[in-house]
């Protein structure tokens, strides 16, 4: 009778609690490690601020606490840190004490075929991002109006906004791919929909998390919003062919990269104040995606579909075919734990 009032929660087949108390609670410890870890962000704020004379007792101290912490590049620097960390090791701290796998399992294997994804993702990001600067400057949509542009030092900036999109990259496809579309999928395994059916409800749910995560950024639309669910698509087309977060990752850095640093647009709304190219947008708004930059118009959408062959090309050239990969959509893992119930899983679904 017990073990039955336990049932919504716990698996017992599996000895772990289910996909929906598992994303629910990776969402609690992200909170709790990145308030921890904001706190420390704060607290040197504070510090900042009293070292110019400033006392918490001051009026309009909170709005000079938060400009600190959003101006000044140390203190950002330190909030993406803490960003990112919050999120890996939110997922580290899952994937042991609920998921009861290790973190490579959530798409770090890293073969050499890993590393050979991880170079083609980056290589396709950024050639995908030359394709639509080239169009638009044909278009004389695009007005160059200087180059190694920074409103700071240029190499310092530059280095700073490659690390942090790196960061952006890692902590995204990590959250989205690794691990809310795997548990989402893994929930969804009903005996009536199968794995497949499964992974594609995965697939596409967390795409639909990842362009709601993005409604806060600047000039953002439902056009854009929209263009961002197709965007987590493409970017999670990868890792549901592979099992494996190589080319997410190396796409991710790289389209963001090449898009803001090296070309001039903005990325996902936000404008970019160091870049190898600066330029002057024109032409129509649906088009090239305006202040939102291209993912927000048709040539962004025609980039991913463009893109999206070229993974599906590579993977069957790579990989000697295309399937959909375990363990995403199968309750599969390497961990002893799981291990009877992996047994008989084939490698493709």
């Amino acid at each position: 009778m017990l073990s039955k009032l336990f049932l919504p929660f716990w698996n017992p087949n599996e000895r772990r609690l289910r996909s929906f108390w598992r994303l629910l609670l990776q969402i609690v410890l992200l909170l709790i490690i990145t308030i921890i870890l904001m706190l420390g962000v704060i607290v040197i704020a504070i510090s900042i601020l009293a070292t110019r004379g400033m006392a918490l007792t001051d009026p309009g101290f909170a709005d000079a606490l938060i400009r600190s912490i959003v101006q000044d590049p140390v203190l950002d620097a330190l909030t993406r840190i803490a960003s990112f960390l919050g999120i890996v090791l939110s997922i580290i701290a899952a994937g042991w004490l609920l998921d009861r796998r290790p973190l490579f399992d959530f798409g770090f294997r890293f073969t050499r075929r890993w590393w050979s994804d991880f170079a083609f993702g980056l290589a396709l990001g950024a050639a995908l991002m030359l394709g639509i600067f080239s169009i638009e400057l044909a278009l004389s949509w695009i007005t160059i109006t200087g180059t190694f542009y920074s409103a700071d030092n240029f190499l310092i900036s530059i280095l700073v906004y490659l690390v942090a999109f790196i960061g952006v990259g890692i902590q995204e496809e990590l959250f989205s791919r690794g691990y809310q579309l795997r548990n989402v999928a893994e929930g969804m395994n009903w005996r009536f929909l199968g794995p497949r059916a499964a992974l594609v409800i995965g697939y596409v749910g967390s795409s639909v998390v990842f362009g709601a995560l993005h409604l806060g950024n600047p000039n953002t639309s439902a056009i854009s919003t929209m263009n961002l669910i197709i965007a987590g698509l493409f970017l999670g087309l990868g890792f549901v062919l592979t099992g494996e977060l190589a080319i997410p990752i190396g796409l991710h850095i790289a389209w963001n990269f090449f898009q803001g640093n090296v070309f001039g647009f903005p990325v996902s709304g936000i404008p970019i104040t160091s870049t190898f190219i600066a330029i002057q947008q024109g032409g129509p708004d649906w088009i090239t995606g305006g202040a939102f930059g291209p993912e927000a118009g048709i040539l962004g959408l025609a980039a991913m579909a463009i893109g999206s062959l070229l993974i599906v090309l590579w993977v069957r050239w790579q990989h000697g075919g295309i399937a959909l990969q375990k363990p995403i959509g199968a309750v599969c893992a390497s961990t002893k734990v799981r291990a009877r119930i992996c047994a008989n899983v084939s490698p493709q679904l």
